[in-house]
């Protein structure tokens, strides 16, 4: 990957939507250029996908929490399998100090969110958890 792929994905990341004319303007490229890095970056499993982003208020009714993970011994792989398999893992983290993963987790109601927590404390591997419901975001 060279600046003009950073640069690429660095306007992707503001707006997945843009076109290929937009993007060749804004990088100084060709729109054939700009076909062709697209095509190598998602080829290269560089670029997995394009997402829409929500404002947090727009799904009012879903809850949001955070999952601190600790794993047993070298069993962080099968960890991430099982977590990565679970519906309600929105986002998936490997993280530094107390806790080795973090998993964002959404789900319909605090029912729902009883559900996920119970499976995913049933994966094998899992030494310990700690879970922190989203309240508010400012940012």
């Amino acid at each position: 990957m060279d600046d003009t792929d950073r640069q690429l994905i660095s306007l992707l990341r503001k707006d997945a939507r843009m076109n290929v004319a937009a993007l060749a303007t804004k990088l100084g490229v060709s729109r054939g250029t700009v076909t062709n890095r697209l095509r190598k970056l998602e080829d290269g499993h560089v670029i997995v996908g394009y997402s829409v982003r929500l404002r947090p208020d727009a799904e009012p009714n879903q809850i949001r929490a955070w999952m601190h993970v600790l794993v047993e011994g070298n069993q962080t792989r099968a960890v991430i399998a099982g977590l990565l398999g679970e519906p309600g893992v929105q986002a998936l983290h490997d993280t530094n100090g107390r806790w080795d993963l973090l998993a964002e987790l959404r789900a319909e109601s605090m029912t729902d969110l009883s559900a996920l927590l119970e499976r995913v404390r049933l994966i094998k591997g899992i030494a310990n958890t700690e879970t922190s419901i989203l309240l508010a975001t400012y940012r």
